[in-house]
């Protein structure tokens, strides 16, 4: 091939390569996605966890969300009141106070206070025990498996599984929401951090058969509510439960709940 053939084939290429460039360029500037500053802002503030707890699919989500107006600047419960300061300023507004949720396990149905109806050998998640006989092994249908499903999906290693039942540290938890979704039983919800006294049980069975299943089950009996002096414990289908708004903490409750099923201060 002569000089000028190979001259001419790369001014070719290189022309060719000049057009594809500027239209590349031109192609760039028309059609370039416009980035909302605040959302990125935003999404630069969240943690980075990605847990869903705010209820949204990730932070970019609840940025998006956030910067449209359509999500709360504390929406996110792991960055806490911190993040939403920062998010509040970035959109240049107040961030409301919000109050710190925590998870907690209704049930104290340890290894040393249920009875069990037999020795279950299988797969150790609590989501197949809807094809177990009677739920589980535990003779409390309505407690904690203590599989520890609920520990495996937590971001924040903030719930084990003691003794056959499932606790949350409080310090370490976000309230994410992950094992109140996944719990089969229904018994992890999120309450009040600064929550005084709590019923540990989720048990609504009739006083003599929740005796025979479990030791501190709740047995509908009443006693908390006719001692407590601010009304804020009701009991409902055998159940207590303690409206944490009109609780004042003094503990009567639990100082005469016959099997203990209620607790609060450092127990919780």
């Amino acid at each position: 091939m002569s000089v000028s053939g190979i001259l001419a084939a790369a001014a070719v290429v290189g022309i060719v390569g000049i057009f594809v460039g500027l239209f590349l360029g031109v192609a760039g500037i028309c059609f370039k996605v416009k980035v909302d500053e605040k959302e990125e802002a935003v999404l630069a503030a969240l943690p980075g966890n990605n847990c869903g707890g705010c209820g949204y699919a990730g932070c970019s989500g609840l940025a998006a969300a956030i910067a449209k107006g359509q999500a709360a600047v504390n929406a996110c419960p792991v960055g806490g009141a911190a993040v939403g300061n920062k998010i509040a300023a970035i959109m240049g507004v107040e961030a409301a106070a919000a109050e710190r949720m925590v998870a907690f396990v209704a049930c104290q149905g340890d290894c040393g206070r249920v009875a069990q109806d037999y020795d279950y050998c299988g797969v150790k998640d609590c989501r197949v025990m809807n094809f177990v006989p009677g739920g589980g092994p535990k003779a409390c249908n309505s407690g904690c498996l203590g599989y520890g499903t609920c520990a495996a999906v937590c971001p924040f290693d903030a719930i084990h599984v003691v003794d056959g039942v499932a606790v949350v540290d409080q310090q370490a938890c976000k309230a994410c929401g992950k094992c109140v979704e996944v719990c089969p039983k229904h018994l992890i919800s999120l309450i009040p951090y600064k929550a005084k006294y709590v019923v540990a049980c989720s048990s609504v069975d009739k006083g003599p058969v929740t005796m025979k299943a479990c030791q501190t089950g709740c047995i509908g009996c009443g006693i908390c509510v006719k001692n407590c002096p601010a009304q804020a414990v009701t009991v409902t289908e055998f159940h207590a439960k303690i409206d944490q708004d009109k609780c004042v903490g003094c503990g009567v409750c639990a100082e005469k709940c016959p099997k203990k099923s209620i607790k609060g201060g450092e127990s919780l």
